[in-house]
């Protein structure tokens, strides 16, 4: 079975789809609703107007027969030369046994074929899902690392369809290990390098203090004393405090010629010349020197510790500012250390006597400048980077592409994994259809070769001329005419026979060669095994006989459920036509036959399907549009039309010219309604618009007088009320 679309053409605006699963497909639709363009269409589906339409489901071996107004002028119309049927001959007993042995060995393989077919789209489904669903899987990716900061945007600059994103993951190598760095590890270096503040940051110094050989001097484990030769110095040892007799010494006078002086200590006239110059010996050079070396210590430690570079220096810096408690804690000791030294120096001037130990600042010292060491190298790589940006930029771009394909690799691996299963199954598949072609290639040209040993012309010849003399009609008939080609003539032999016919003859000779044509091959090496039918309005422009007998072929040859082909579309703008091809018992309508309604609006043309008891209510509906004056002139019209066709053509059985015979239709005012209701259908609508001669009050004026003379004006009371 076919699936046909139609978009973008004419009146449809919108696709529609017909899919059916019935062989038999009958579609009614009023005229304008879109049947012919769809008849059109499946004439000559490859012609550029169709390029948004499409049929699914033709073989190698299908073909669509189309019967409309474009098959008829190109067949008849535009050559006196007529393409031949060929038939096959029944003479040739052993062929046509032959041929029909390998049109069922045809079907059969070409059974297999369908079948292998549908697996391979069954698994072209699945790789399309499998694809589909990873690609949704991965484009998490796009949708939570682009758009906000916007700070990975450039990684995804030719990844903006989930195809692309895809096929470009699936491509990276999975890392051997897990990347070290995190996606906000990442971020943050190309922000550091791209952002709106990104720079190069100059090193940061390091602590370069000279006070290594100060804290570890042994002055200050040194017990300081004066001379022990003074006479003196055992007192002085015995009180153990030098510090606090030499302070003394500065409140004595300078003068060295005196009897006795106060004493500076308790008051009292006890310091004799003699007393003040042992002191004096007691505090000698050497001490002298040791003293004065402290106080240049103390001097040398005091100007060191003014080089400690403060917090300030460093915290301005990004660098120094991610690891500011760590720099921060460690500068502190550092200081704390100094300071408190500072301290103890100056206590040992104070009391030389005393033996100190200095704090030891350099591990901290060390410990601190490697921790700027090591931030200086990040800032060497940093300011490398932003010198090379784009480098930088795709390298960093690489990191977090490999990093993702770590993180999804169970997803690719999965996909990887199921579209290899599919793949195999695929290649399964397609060296099985291999083997079916070859088959069919090998029947079809044995098929060829009989075909050719019983196929003729003549058959179509006598069945189309047989066809005409049964339907009453003998002055003109088909004829071979030369190189397998027919032609019309008529009895007195005149040219151009096809012009002379009659709008009604033209329908019967047409479709007379069309149903042949349906039945036959196109030529001796046509090797079609399954036909779609699709016929377009063919009682137009009939006279009632015509219409039945266009009917009874109809149900003959093509509506029949056992008939040789595939698929069968009928389209129609009559109702009492579409009733009479419609199954009347409802399971053979449930098994073989799907009803369809074609209907136009403002949004374009719609199918629907239809069901067989709503057939009857069009007829209702048609007087509903009659009835309402604000309706459009064609639509109204058309169902004037449709209402007579199908109240005398088939419940009165009256012919319509008969009708409009009426001496009281003659009236010049319903000239109009004459012309657009006793016309060929397809004219009607184009004709209102382009006369504007459509005046409602006369039209429905005249069609009350074609029931009230013909003797149905209760009829037309009823429907009309």
């Amino acid at each position: 079975m076919i699936k046909i679309s139609l978009n973008k053409i004419a009146s449809y605006k919108n696709p529609i789809i017909i899919d059916s699963d019935k062989k038999i497909n009958l579609i009614y639709g009023l005229n304008g609703t879109g049947k012919s363009t769809i008849s059109n269409f499946l004439l000559k589906p490859n012609d550029p107007l169709f390029k948004h339409c499409s049929i699914q489901g033709l073989e190698n071996t299908s073909e669509l027969l189309v019967y409309n107004t474009t098959f008829v002028d190109d067949t008849f119309y535009l050559s006196e030369e007529i393409s031949g049927i060929f038939s096959l001959s029944k003479i040739n007993k052993d062929s046509i046994k032959r041929i029909n042995e390998i049109n069922k060995q045809l079907l059969t393989v070409n059974t297999e074929r369908l079948k292998l077919n549908e697996e391979l789209t069954k698994n072209h489904e699945n790789i399309s899902k499998i694809t589909n669903d990873t690609r949704e899987k991965v484009w998490k990716i796009k949708t939570e690392f682009t758009g906000g900061d916007r700070v990975l945007d450039y990684c995804f600059e030719s990844l903006k369809k989930k195809e692309n994103l895809l096929h470009y993951l699936e491509s990276i190598k999975k890392p051997d290990i897990k990347p070290l760095k995190s996606i906000e590890a990442i971020k943050n270096e190309i922000e550091a390098i791209n952002g709106s503040n990104a720079k190069p940051y100059e090193l940061l110094h390091s602590q370069n203090l000279s006070i290594n050989n100060i804290e570890n001097n042994p002055i200050f484990l040194k017990t300081i004393i004066g001379n022990k030769n003074s006479s003196i110095s055992n007192l002085i040892e015995k009180l153990g405090n030098s510090d606090w007799v030499k302070n003394g010494l500065k409140y004595l006078p300078s003068e060295t010629s005196f009897n006795t002086i106060e004493c500076p200590f308790c008051q009292e006239k006890t310091i004799t010349e003699n007393l003040v110059k042992s002191i004096k010996d007691f505090f000698d050079k050497n001490f002298q020197s040791d003293i004065d070396n402290l106080n240049s210590l103390e001097e040398a430690y005091i100007n060191e510790a003014t080089k400690i570079i403060s917090w300030e220096s460093y915290k301005e810096n990004p660098f120094a500012k991610d690891n500011e408690k760590d720099l921060l804690l460690n500068l502190n000791e550092i200081i704390q250390i100094v300071e408190k030294n500072k301290i103890k120096i100056q206590e040992k001037i104070k009391s030389p006597g005393n033996s100190i130990e200095l704090l030891k600042s350099t591990a901290k010292i060390e410990e601190f400048n490697l921790k700027i060491k090591t931030i200086n190298e990040k800032i060497f790589n940093h300011n490398l980077k932003f010198s090379k940006l784009d480098e930088s930029l795709e390298n960093l771009k690489v990191e977090f592409w490999n990093l993702m394909r770590w993180e999804y690799d169970q997803t690719i691996d999965h996909y990887f994994s199921q579209i290899k299963t599919y793949k195999n199954e695929e290649t399964k598949i397609k060296e099985k259809n291999t083997s079916i072609e070859n088959k069919i290639t090998e029947l079809n040209s044995e098929l060829k070769d009989e075909q050719s040993k019983t196929v003729n012309i003549q058959e179509a010849i006598d069945s189309i001329n047989s066809g005409l003399i049964n339907l009453g009609i003998d002055s003109f008939r088909i004829e071979f005419f030369r190189d397998n080609l027919y032609r019309l003539t008529r009895n007195e032999n005149s040219e151009k026979t096809f012009q002379t016919l009659s709008e009604g003859e033209k329908m019967i000779i047409s479709f007379l060669y069309f149903v042949e044509l349906c039945k036959g091959k196109k030529s001796t090496s046509s090797l079609v095994t399954k036909k779609i039918i699709i016929i377009d309005d063919p009682i137009s422009s009939l006279s009632h006989i015509y219409v039945f007998n266009i009917g009874q072929m109809i149900k003959k040859y093509f509506t029949n459920p056992n008939s040789e082909f595939e698929q069968i579309f009928i389209l129609t703008h009559s109702l009492y036509f579409f009733y009479e091809l419609t199954f009347m018992k409802k399971d053979d309508r449930e098994k073989y036959q799907n009803l369809y309604r074609l209907i136009k609006n403002d949004h374009g043309t719609q199918i629907r399907p239809l069901g067989y008891s709503e057939i009857q209510n069009d007829y209702q509906t048609y007087w509903e549009i009659v009835k309402d004056p604000i309706q459009k002139p064609a639509l109204v019209a058309n169902c004037m039309r449709n209402i007579i066709d199908y109240f005398f053509g088939f419940i009165e059985k009256q012919e319509l010219n008969n009708v409009f015979q009426i001496p009281e239709l003659q009236d010049v005012k319903y000239q109009a309604f004459n012309r657009y209701i006793n016309r060929e259908s397809h004219s009607l609508a184009q004709n209102i618009y382009d006369f504007k001669e459509f005046d409602y009050n006369l039209f429905c004026e005249a069609l009350r007088l074609v029931f009230e003379k013909t003797g149905y004006i209760n009829h037309y009371n009823k429907m009309i009320n």
